[in-house]
């Protein structure tokens, strides 16, 4: 059997209308307000989406207490929510899965595959620039915290 083997490139807009190649957002929001306010937002890009699962940031999250409709908590694919209480927690977990993240060792990961025509797609990853996506969270995280909202990830 022939597989054909596709390595994503974020510039090429087939690329990014394929389904493997998702992004998301981290929302500032507070879990009372009845209006569904974002406060604040950032972005995470089809990279730092997929570099997020490659290092095991939302197995290690799925220790804390989210909230999500499904009731699945962090693994649910749609959007979770935490409590303002448990921003310290999530804020520990963020630092040990950077310790985690060589930042000279760039890898290309299976993204995920068809069956018809086979074909396999594949991701660069880039840990120093997975890091500072994981600067940028921290640092809203923190924001977050001193405010005493909470979060919304939107996967």
């Amino acid at each position: 059997m022939d597989i054909t083997y596709i390595l994503i490139d974020d510039g090429n807009a087939l690329h990014r209308s394929l389904s493997i190649c998702r992004s998301g957002a981290l929302n500032s929001v507070q879990l009372e307000d009845s209006s569904y306010r974002v406060y604040e937002s950032i972005p995470i890009d089809f990279h730092d989406y997929a570099a997020m699962f490659h290092y095991g940031l939302p197995e290690a999250l799925r220790e804390l207490p989210f909230i999500s409709e499904s009731g699945n908590g962090f693994d649910s694919w749609d959007e979770v929510f935490l409590h303002c209480s448990s921003l310290p927690a999530m804020l520990k977990i963020i630092l040990e899965v950077r310790e985690r993240i060589d930042p000279e060792n760039p890898e290309t990961i299976l993204l995920g595959w068809q069956e018809e025509p086979p074909a396999a797609y594949l991701r660069d990853i880039y840990p120093k620039r997975f890091l500072l996506f994981l600067d940028r969270m921290e640092g809203f995280v923190r924001r977050v915290e001193r405010e005493g909202k909470d979060l919304e990830f939107i996967l």
